[in-house]
């Protein structure tokens, strides 16, 4: 990296809890001279104050912090075609804005972070965006990447579990997918992003599902067991949360083989 050129950050921050920063986090963190946070909206809040207050715990005492509204993408159940589209022009927005970020925010020399939610290389779209901008060529930046722990690491440590069995593979999908990942795999299933309880569509006898939402967070909820048994109450929770909070975050892991032991 040349003096004059930007440096970017993307700092895997953990799933909420503020200590799964590492200590890779905390020293990149006192690197940055400023921070990019990209706002949810009102209703999650809690995701930016979490980050402001651990930049006041780690990050050195001269710092900035640039806040922007993320922008709006179409979130309405669709087929793969129309939800790649929606996906792809989300993207280019957010490409276009921290573009901006990076031409207007920071100087020459300076080292910019992205505080991301769990770890950047799992269902995150901070790297592939940079990479977008790197490839137009219209702004000369460094990246470096810290990794962090991802929701899926701390659901099976909050319910005490390896994530994988013995010889067996383990898939993480996203739940638009999950019935095609069902059909073809004979191992275990982490699904992520659902927003529709794709759970409840899942057949099988033996299958448990281990299952967290704002995990690491005061708010955390935890749910294991047969999913024949504990599906309603999955469900239950969900809309009690989501009705107490505006929004949920949530993920599971469904296991093919009733294990030995309990959660």
């Amino acid at each position: 990296m040349t003096t004059e050129q930007r440096r970017i950050l993307v700092i895997g921050i953990g799933a909420g809890d503020p200590d799964h920063l590492t200590l890779g986090a905390v020293k990149a963190i006192r690197r940055a001279d400023v921070f990019f946070i990209v706002g949810k909206g009102p209703d999650k809040t809690a995701l930016t104050d979490l980050r402001h207050s651990m930049l006041e715990e780690h990050a050195q005492t001269e710092y900035r912090v640039v806040e922007v509204a993320d922008p709006s993408r179409d979130r309405h159940p669709m087929d793969r075609s129309d939800y790649t589209s929606a996906v792809e022009g989300w993207r280019a927005r957010r490409a276009d804005l921290f573009e901006r970020l990076m031409r207007e925010e920071m100087t020459a020399g300076e080292t910019a972070a992205f505080l991301v939610w769990g770890d950047p290389s799992l269902y995150d779209s901070t790297l592939g965006i940079l990479s977008t901008i790197e490839a137009r060529g219209s702004v000369a930046f460094d990246v470096e990447v810290i990794p962090g722990i991802s929701s899926v690491s701390s659901l099976a440590a909050r319910h005490r579990i390896p994530l994988n069995q013995v010889g067996r593979p383990v898939h993480i999908t996203p739940a638009r997918r999950l019935s095609d990942v069902a059909r073809n795999d004979d191992g275990d299933i982490v699904v992520m992003l659902d927003a529709h309880e794709s759970f409840t569509r899942f057949d099988g006898a033996d299958v448990w599902i281990y299952w967290g939402a704002y995990l690491g967070t005061p708010d955390e909820l935890l749910v294991a067991g047969p999913l024949s048994e504990v599906a309603d109450r999955i469900r239950q929770l969900r809309a009690e949360a989501r009705e107490r909070h505006g929004w949920i975050m949530d993920t599971y892991l469904l296991r093919m083989v009733e294990p030995a032991g309990g959660a």
